[in-house]
């Protein structure tokens, strides 16, 4: 019998299929294009189409989770009589955690004995997907809901996140680079690396030229970081790039001894701004610093 619920939101970028299996109940978000609204299923065949509208020249918008549709969404679950524990897209990205306390207050005054725990990840995508996996493997396994909540909080730092693309338009299309440096990093093939600081916060560390070694670069970053590989599944999303992203994981793997790999799409809400092309590795390791990289301090 489950002693709480675990509740999450789309951006977390798990198949749809692997959150149903493992009983974690993601809110589906939504973004806009062309004054259209559509809703982000989880479902890798709706995400390649999405990335095929972005190919063709869409620019999604996307929005935070209000107050107003956690409440909406946790409401019906608290019926249940369970506590519930929640994580999403972290706060220096999006208002939706604060958005979460707020709607979690209002609905522990209004339902005597409710309880919410809304944890702040820190974390893009699969990062918090991985809190979350987490999460339900400690509760099958008998764990108290505060429990798990204090493994989200102590681990939250240690999950690693390396990116990279050679799909310099879409990030100057949505405003995260500049016209004048997407165009001469065009020109010069020049990948940036970017990573997570201790608070979530995106950025870039490193540019280097043509993807092959900005890919062993990444991989030098990744051999001073990553703690304990061989007893952990290395998480690898991308953004409809499904073969360059696998020969990327497996050669990760291969290099580090990681058990295994899992492979996912980068969903609407982190798509809409980076587009197609994108790839990214995740792992646990040594804590993120504020300055996101903490080899050779």
């Amino acid at each position: 019998m489950k002693k709480f619920l675990i509740t999450t939101d789309s951006g977390c970028d798990l198949p749809r299929s692997e959150v149903d299996k493992r009983g974690i109940i993601p809110f589906l978000m939504q973004y806009e294009i062309d004054g259209e609204v559509f809703t982000d299923t989880m479902l890798p065949e709706d995400l390649h189409a999405f990335y095929e509208k972005m190919r063709a020249g869409a620019a999604p918008r996307t929005s935070q989770i209000n107050p107003a549709q956690f409440v909406e969404f946790w409401r019906p679950l608290l019926a249940e009589g369970l506590p519930i524990l929640h994580t999403g897209i972290g706060s220096a990205v999006s208002g939706t955690y604060r958005n979460a306390c707020l709607a979690a207050e209002e609905l522990m005054q209004e339902i005597p004995g409710a309880k919410i725990y809304v944890v702040d990840s820190t974390l893009c995508s699969v990062g918090y997907g991985m809190l979350v996996l987490k999460a339900a493997e400690l509760r099958d396994g008998g764990a108290t809901v505060e429990e798990a909540r204090d493994y989200m909080e102590a681990n939250k730092a240690k999950v690693n996140t390396w990116y990279t693309t050679d799909e310099l338009k879409y990030l100057r299309r949505s405003g995260r680079c500049s016209r004048a440096s997407a165009a001469i990093g065009t020109m010069l093939q020049i990948c940036p690396i970017l990573n997570l600081d201790l608070e979530g916060h995106l950025i870039v560390q490193e540019r280097v030229r043509k993807l092959g070694p900005t890919i062993s670069r990444i991989h030098e970053i990744i051999g001073g970081l990553v703690e304990d590989a061989g007893e952990q599944t290395l998480m690898i999303c991308h953004s409809d790039v499904e073969e360059k992203a696998r020969k990327f994981g497996e050669e990760i793997r291969e290099k580090f001894g990681f058990r295994d790999v899992y492979y996912t799409y980068i969903g609407a809400t982190i798509g809409a701004n980076c587009g197609p092309g994108l790839m990214a590795a995740f792992f646990f390791g040594k804590p993120r610093t504020m300055k996101g990289y903490a080899e050779g301090e």
